[in-house]
């Protein structure tokens, strides 16, 4: 053993080296430029071993980070279908009957009416915010000059502006004396303007015609949806509710309403309280669940916040297992290096070399390798998810600017490197436990 370090130090000192050994008489330095030498020096020796473990941890925290964004691209593509309508909100309506009650046969059609939504208004003032009836115009020709288009026409109350997806682009909305007074006036979506007026002309204080009657264009909406929702949103014409009552002759009467709720409030349960007041002011069987149709927005919101729940969990365990897949490869490649250098960390011992210093040599290794592949990977999901939003933008209904919060980027790296510190941690305690007389003797 002797004659082997003898021989091992005039190696050194023919090429004016010195070992990297931290002992008592040698100062410990900021940046031990041997010892990244050395690490260099043996990625370089084992390029293809190297290389393969890296690309394990490079593809851990790149399926992480790109999964996540993904599922985040995926989420706001749903979560614009909605846009900025209320998600507390219930749609309600009437159908036939289908039990017998009271006498009165099944399959009996009932309409609501305005004194509905007042009484609907008046026992639950204090959970709904806002309630918008509605009631459909048929035949929606409407034309300006020579120009004319079919188009949704409905009658609505202000109330609307506050439940559905719908902005004031230029003008105003409908109000209440545009109610009481029913006023022949219009709020159409930019569809219509679109279609009826030229390019660059103004459409509000304009006279659109419908069924021979002339409404002046008071405002221009759009929506805050996205895709096909977002055009059928603003291929529509607005007039007031108490007008479209008059055109067609049914006055009081309305099709359906919609209401959104109080913060905090359980739109299930006004549903259902809902439902009991209109079965008792139409003499309707109590289980008869066929003649009052509802579809409940807050209850689907939940369902769709619930799946992608489900989906970050499941990127989550998928990037995380992946992570571990390329942190475990780097510690089973730091056990074949310290068997590899047995001989090499015995004559450290024998000169000298603490524990401390071998634990340091093999977890910079360790910690550098993780490091630079996981800064690669996670650059290059980054890129991509960048690349992705310009490119794609808003072009899909159901997925939009997939985006990943740089908080979580840098804690993935973060858990990256701590892990590599820790798989490093077990190669280099055996490499300090090395006894130097054994391992001169290892072959």
């Amino acid at each position: 053993m002797l004659l082997a370090i003898y021989f091992l130090n005039v190696k050194y000192a023919f090429e004016g080296s010195q070992w990297p050994i931290a002992n008592s008489q040698q100062p410990k330095k900021m940046f031990d430029y041997d010892k990244w030498q050395e690490i260099f020096n043996t990625i370089a020796k084992h390029k293809l071993r190297t290389g393969l473990t890296a690309l394990g941890v490079f593809w851990g925290i790149f399926m992480l980070v790109f999964l996540m964004g993904a599922g985040n691209g995926l989420q706001n593509g749903v979560n614009g279908l909605f846009g900025g309508h209320a998600k507390n909100s219930v749609y309600m309506g009437s159908n036939r009957t289908s039990l017998p009650y009271k006498g009165m046969k099944p399959g009996r059609y009932f309409s609501l009416d305005n004194d509905d939504v007042a009484a609907i208004r008046q026992n639950f003032g204090e959970e709904i915010a806002y309630i918008a009836p509605r009631l459909w115009m048929p035949g929606g020709n409407v034309s300006y000059r020579e120009k004319s288009a079919s188009f949704d026409v409905r009658g609505d109350l202000p109330d609307l502006i506050h439940i559905d997806a719908l902005e004031v682009h230029q003008g105003r909305f409908l109000n209440q004396l545009d109610v009481k007074n029913k006023r022949k006036i219009a709020v159409v979506g930019r569809e219509v303007v679109k279609a009826l007026f030229e390019e660059g002309e103004d459409a509000v204080g304009q006279y659109i015609k419908l069924r021979g009657t002339e409404f002046k264009v008071v405002g221009v909406l759009k929506s805050n949806r996205r895709g096909e929702e977002a055009v059928d949103d603003e291929k529509t014409v607005l007039l007031p509710l108490t007008t479209v009552q008059q055109l067609r002759n049914q006055p009081g009467q309305i099709g359906w309403f919609v209401c959104s709720m109080y913060p905090n409030v359980d739109v299930g349960i006004v549903e259902e309280k809902i439902k009991k007041l209109l079965r008792d002011r139409h003499n309707i069987h109590p289980d008869d669940e066929r003649a009052i149709w509802s579809d409940n927005i807050q209850e689907e919101f939940q369902q769709i916040t619930g799946l992608f729940t489900g989906i970050t969990v499941l990127v989550w365990f998928v990037g995380i297992g992946s992570l571990l897949a390329g942190v475990i490869g780097v510690g089973n490649i730091m056990l074949i290096l310290v068997k590899e250098r047995t001989k090499e960390i015995g004559i450290r011992k024998a000169l000298g070399a603490t524990p401390g210093s071998i634990v340091s040599m093999i977890m910079m290794e360790s910690v550098f390798l993780t490091t630079i592949a996981g800064y690669l990977g996670l650059a290059c999901s980054v890129g991509i998810l960048f690349l992705m939003s310009k490119f794609m933008g808003n072009a899909t209904a159901f997925f939009s600017n997939p985006e990943i919060d740089l908080g979580i980027c840098l804690l993935a790296l973060a858990i990256l490197v701590i892990c590599g510190a820790l798989t490093g941690l077990i190669p280099a305690m055996q490499a300090a436990n090395v006894n130097p007389v054994i391992a001169l003797k290892d072959e």
